[in-house]
C-alpha cells in the first residue's frame, strides 16, 4: 500500500468529494479514484459509500480513517525529527503569494532562498484572494493584513507603512496637492477585492483620522496593475512601500503628502496546521523578515520613509 495513496484517501475524506480533493492535491479526478480503488482493494473493503450525488464513509472506513490520520501524522513527525537532528532542509514548500509583491520580490527572493536550499522544491500560487487551506493546493500564505481567522497559524512578518504615490509628469499637470483633502480633484488608481473597491482611502493628521473618496477611471482586482497604472502615469496609487520600491527608489514615481501617512498594514505568513509549519517554512519567514527590513532601510535613507513608521 503506498504512502500517497493514503494520503488521497484522507484528503477525500475531509472534503468528501473526489474531485475537490483531487484538485486540492493538483491532480486529476481519475488519478485520485484510482488509489482510493488500490486502498480499498489491498484492505479488502470498502472505505466509501458513493452515489451518483454524494460519497460517504462505510461503515469500516469511519473506523478506518481516524487510525490511518494518525498513523501517517506519526509518520511525518518522525520523518521530520530525523532531518531536524540532521539539518536537513528541504521538501516542497506549496506557497500563494500577492500578485504585485510576489511577481517583484518574492520570487526573486525565493529563487535565493531555493540556490542556499537546493533540496527545496516549490510550487508557487499568485493571487490576490483570500486562501481556502480546504481547497487550495497551497500549504502557506503570504498575505497584508492581520488573519482574520482564529483556526489558522499566523506568523508576522514585518510592519509595512504605505504611500500615496505619482509621477512627477502626473503631478505638474494636474492640480496642486497640499492636504489630503485636494484628492477629490485627482484621479484615483483603485484596487478591488472581492467586488469591493477600495475607493475610500484614509490618512491620518495629529492621530486622527481623515477619510477621502476618490474619483476614478480606473480599477482592477490585480495589485501589480495598479501599480504599472502609477508608474505609467495614470493616476495616483496608495500601495505598500514593499510593492512600490523598485519605482521609489529608481525614481519612477515619487512620494506624496509624506506629512499625511495612509493606514499601514502588516504582511504575514499564514498557515492552516502546525504540520505545516516545517524548519524550511521557519527559515524561509526569517529569510523573507531579512529581505524586507533590506527593501525599508533603502527606502529610509533615501528619505522616503520615516524610521519610526515601522514601530
Amino acid at each position: 500500500m503506498l504512502l500517497e495513496d493514503l494520503k488521497v484517501v484522507l484528503k477525500v475524506a475531509e472534503f468528501r468529494n473526489i474531485t475537490a480533493a483531487a484538485e486540492s492535491l493538483d491532480m486529476r479526478t481519475a488519478t485520485a479514484s484510482a488509489a482510493i480503488k488500490r486502498v480499498e482493494r489491498s484492505l479488502g473493503i470498502e472505505l466509501f459509500i458513493r452515489t451518483t450525488r454524494h460519497l460517504r464513509l462505510s461503515v469500516a472506513g469511519e473506523k478506518y480513517i481516524p487510525n490511518c490520520a494518525q498513523a501517517l501524522q506519526m509518520l511525518d513527525l518522525a520523518q521530520q525529527n530525523v532531518k531536524d537532528d540532521l539539518d536537513i532542509i528541504d521538501g516542497e514548500i506549496k506557497i500563494s503569494v500577492p500578485s504585485d509583491l510576489g511577481r517583484n520580490l518574492i520570487l526573486p527572493w525565493l529563487d535565493e532562498f531555493m540556490a542556499t536550499h537546493t533540496g527545496i522544491t516549490l510550487k508557487l500560487h499568485i493571487t490576490d484572494s483570500n486562501i481556502d487551506f480546504y481547497r487550495d493546493p497551497v500549504d502557506i500564505a503570504i498575505r497584508y493584513g492581520i488573519p482574520n481567522d482564529a483556526n489558522l497559524y499566523g506568523f508576522k512578518i514585518c510592519n509595512v507603512p504605505r504611500v500615496l504615490c505619482a509621477t512627477e509628469q502626473y503631478l505638474q499637470n494636474n492640480p496642486q496637492l497640499k492636504h489630503p483633502n485636494d484628492l477629490i480633484s485627482h484621479n484615483g488608481l483603485l484596487y478591488q477585492l472581492h467586488d469591493i473597491i477600495h475607493d475610500v482611502w484614509e490618512f491620518t493628521e495629529h492621530g486622527k483620522p481623515i477619510k477621502v473618496k476618490m474619483q476614478s477611471n480606473r480599477s482592477s482586482n490585480d495589485a501589480d496593475l495598479v501599480r504599472r497604472w502609477c508608474v505609467a502615469g495614470k493616476g495616483l496609487a496608495v500601495k505598500s512601500s514593499l510593492d512600490m520600491s523598485h519605482d521609489l527608489l529608481n525614481e519612477k514615481i515619487v512620494s506624496v503628502l509624506t506629512d499625511f501617512a495612509p493606514k499601514p498594514s502588516e504582511l504575514w505568513l499564514i498557515c492552516p496546521s502546525r504540520q505545516t509549519i516545517t524548519p524550511a517554512v521557519r527559515l524561509l519567514r526569517e529569510h523573507l523578515k531579512t529581505k524586507c527590513h533590506a527593501i525599508f532601510n533603502q527606502l529610509i535613507d533615501k528619505g522616503i520613509l520615516k524610521k519610526g513608521g515601522l514601530e
